[in-house]
């Protein structure tokens, strides 16, 4: 294992979201204090509780999810594109860099902004509404298993993206609306049992609930199921990019 190409690529990547600090840190805390106070206090006043969870807190884990999914997607997806827009993806391509290395390198660095992102919402949301966390250490988990998973995903993502338009379409069109759709600011319970169902078949669901379920000890759906998904999502997406480097595909000419 090469840990000085691991460590390269780890700093570089780090090093631009410092360099960007607002756009990476500042833009997306600020998009989320400002869910807090339309949801939180203006919906908040007429929705009380939620299974026991005041309205403010009860939508904390969800928020926290809706930010952290797609800014690990974007850090990991736009990271590996611009060497590949820029042609030097080939440099590291040719550097005694492994491709695991490379996936590690890239992947590593955008979860650990999603991680520390997630970390500081949850500090701002103190400013907002009082809130408990029943299992801290679950919540960190599941915290940087989704990071590491939307990560991953970001990174085949980028891997597979021809153009910018590309590189934002599944990002702004289908993930966002899933995490909208997937209990982020409700309980599925609330849904008719119809399309209680039918939001079972989104993959976002599991997530939103298994995080929530670490803060308040509720969930809509069991934290074996949660857990489950999330270890199928790294396999299929960690699989995917196993087969790219393998065949070279949206790599070599």
């Amino acid at each position: 294992m090469n840990g000085y190409g691991i460590k390269a690529i780890y700093l570089f990547e780090l090093a631009r979201t410092w360099r960007t600090l607002m756009q990476s840190i500042a833009s997306p805390v600020l998009s989320t204090s400002l869910y807090f106070i339309v949801f939180g206090s203006a919906i908040g006043s007429r929705i009380v509780e939620i299974d026991g969870i005041h309205y403010g807190a009860f939508i904390i884990p969800g928020l926290i999810m809706l930010t952290i999914l797609t800014e690990s997607t974007s850090n990991a997806s736009f990271g590996i594109y611009m060497p590949k827009f820029t042609g030097t993806i080939y440099e590291i391509l040719s550097a005694p860099v492994s491709a695991l290395e490379i996936v590690i390198g890239y992947v590593g660095a955008a979860a650990t902004k999603s991680v520390i992102l997630g970390l500081i919402i949850l500090v701002t949301a103190r400013c907002f509404v009082d809130y408990s966390i029943a299992h801290p250490l679950w919540m960190l988990a599941f915290l940087m298993l989704t990071c590491l998973t939307f990560s991953l995903l970001g990174f085949l993502i980028g891997l597979w993206a021809k153009s910018f338009e590309q590189l934002q379409i599944i990002p702004m069109m289908v993930i966002t609306p899933l995490t909208f759709l997937g209990g982020s600011f409700y309980s599925i319970s609330m849904l008719p049992e119809f399309w209680q169902k039918v939001t079972l078949f989104n993959p976002v669901v599991y997530l939103v609930s298994g995080f929530r379920w670490s803060f308040y000890g509720a969930a809509d759906v069991h934290i074996g199921i949660s857990l489950a998904m999330i270890a199928i999502f790294i396999a299929i997406f960690s699989a995917l990019i196993a087969w790219i480097f393998h065949t070279g595909y949206k790599l070599r000419p």
